[in-house]
């Protein structure tokens, strides 16, 4: 009798059939409310800005004042950002949340009874530094603790759900701006900005842990009890057990010595991915979307758009939409690919782009309503190609090439790329837009066109594979040493003394029979060896690098 192949172990019924998945599921939106925070937030401080009683209050705030009242959350953040890897690495990745969302609690306590603007500039403050702890752990813990098959579209939500976020926080200062002659009408949107944290300092110490964090302390008990609850649901010897995988590929990581800031570009595979990881950093930004994201009213001024209704109509009509294409397309990360999304997204973009600036000019030179209304069209369809790809792979694919030592570290470098690019679109693209007009479009189809031939090079595909063997793409040779990666195992019995293993209560026979015959695909080539292995290394039940003896 044939063992099953890998494809068969996987739980393919539907999600909410299996109890393990539906609890791990639960603890995984905890996290994801991060991300919201994240939205919330910054759509909270550009709706404020729009609200009379908010101006008023605070004496009318102008210039380099209101340009610190927009920035310094991102200051908060430069600040953490050196500290939230060794919190995120040294206490867990749920403690970092938890400490990042407590932070944030006391900042929006301050800012809802702010007094004046110091008062207000010092939470802002406070909760970009609260922020970054949590933002630099919670997508981590999504990732790896997430269900095997369900780990992509999950990671890939995690983005999508800002838009929630900044949707909910839109039209409650949309709501509220209507409260006349009271500074309820910007303190309650503040107040409702702690909604999000106080959820997860009441619930996040009540899930469970990253199993890769506690067997990178040693923890190893607690990581099976993990993935046995969690992934097998409940059943210790499920056959999709991580456990010897995670274990020797943080084993493996631990020889190459202590982590630091330099490992991220001590070895060529680590140089690759910092290479990648910085330019998606800076990509995500500078693609043309901070143009509508942060000056929306000068692009639509640009066409003759002038309306205050007619503007805020486009701008909510346009965070719908983006929601609705970001969170489709995440349901098919795992089905197209990453590779492809970010192909067809790049495209797509720079062909978009071509049409948007065209249109752009020709209103700009004759005053043409259809080429206005062409215009408003393009900036839609812009955005629909970058919310296949940049939304909701962003996080997930940094995450991904991470090898688990640097995942901290480098998803710390990620949001640093990422800040500084928002520092260019909030202080050039003004200055660029108002200078050239529509001519400093030009810059954006040819940053695009670049763009496009980094992707097409550089980024590889991940689909398919588990966290740990994304090292066999970026390391090659040089970290696997003597292992093999194998996509699939068939184990056929062949001889008659047997290595017992405990027998699970439901009666199944996990004995395995030494120098039994095995048929591999090792990176896409059958080849017949005789394995050795003992009863902790039931490396057929799933897709690992496998130690042989031929």
């Amino acid at each position: 009798m044939d063992w099953p192949s890998v494809a068969e172990l996987i739980d393919r019924g539907p999600w909410y059939h299996n109890r393990g998945i539906v609890l791990v599921n639960l603890c995984v939106i905890l996290a994801l409310l991060t991300s919201y925070t994240n939205g919330f937030d910054g759509s909270m401080a550009n709706g404020l800005q729009l609200i009379s009683q908010w101006h008023s209050y605070f004496g009318e705030p102008t210039g380099s004042t209101l340009g610190l009242l927009t920035s310094v959350q991102n200051i908060g953040g430069f600040i953490a950002l050196p500290i939230a890897p060794y919190v995120t690495d040294g206490l867990g990745r749920r403690k970092a949340v938890f400490i990042g969302s407590l932070i944030m609690l006391g900042g929006v306590a301050l800012q809802a009874q702010s007094r004046n603007v110091a008062q207000f500039i010092a939470a802002r403050g406070m909760i970009g530094f609260g922020l970054t702890f949590a933002m630099n752990a919670a997508p981590l813990l999504v990732t790896e603790l997430a269900y095997p098959t369900q780990r992509g579209p999950i990671t890939a939500m995690y983005n999508v759900t800002w838009y929630i976020g900044s949707i909910i926080s839109a039209w409650t200062t949309f709501g509220t701006f209507r409260i006349v002659g009271s500074t309820w009408s910007w303190r309650i949107p503040s107040i409702l900005q702690a909604m999000p944290s106080l959820i997860q300092v009441a619930l996040i110490l009540f899930t469970p842990e990253s199993p890769r964090w506690l067997i990178s302390k040693g923890k190893d008990q607690e990581a099976r009890a993990v993935l046995t609850n969690y992934h097998g649901n409940g059943d210790e010897y499920h056959p999709l057990y991580e456990y010897n995988e995670i274990r020797e590929a943080i084993a493996l990581e631990k020889e190459f010595g202590k982590t630091s800031w330099a490992t991220l570009v001590k070895t060529p595979g680590n140089r690759r991915r910092m290479r990648v990881i910085i330019a998606m950093g800076f990509f995500s930004q500078w693609s043309g979307n901070g143009l509508v994201s942060y000056y929306i009213n000068l692009i639509l001024e640009g066409i003759g758009i002038t309306a205050p209704g007619t503007k805020t109509m486009i701008n909510g009509i346009l965070q719908v939409f983006n929601f609705g294409m970001a969170i489709g397309s995440s349901l098919f990360v795992d089905r197209i690919g990453r590779r492809k999304l970010f192909l067809l997204s790049n495209a797509g973009m720079l062909v978009v782009f071509v049409f948007w600036t065209i249109s752009s000019a020709l209103f700009a030179e004759h005053g043409s309503r259809v080429a206005a209304n062409t215009t408003i069209v393009m900036i839609f369809l812009y955005y629909g190609f970058y919310d296949i790809a940049w939304t909701p792979l962003l996080i997930t694919y940094t995450i991904e090439i991470l090898p688990f030592q640097l995942r901290a570290k480098g998803f710390a470098i990620m949001s640093f790329t990422v800040a500084l690019a928002l520092v260019f679109n909030q202080y050039v693209n003004p200055v660029a837009l108002a200078k050239l007009g529509w001519k400093y479009y030009l810059f954006y189809v040819g940053w695009l066109a670049f763009e496009l031939v980094f992707v097409f090079l550089y980024v590889w595909e991940t689909k398919g594979r588990t966290l740990e063997q994304t090292a066999v793409l970026f390391d090659g040779e040089e970290r696997l040493g003597n292992d093999v990666y194998v996509e699939e195992v068939v184990v056929r019995r062949a001889e008659p003394r047997q290595l017992s293993t405990p027998t699970p209560s439901d009666g199944r026979d996990n004995s395995d029979k030494e120098g039994s015959s095995y048929e591999m695909k090792v990176k896409g080539t059958s080849i017949q060896s005789s394995l050795h292995l003992d009863q902790t290394e039931q490396s057929y039940t799933g897709d690992h690098r496998l130690r042989f003896k031929v």
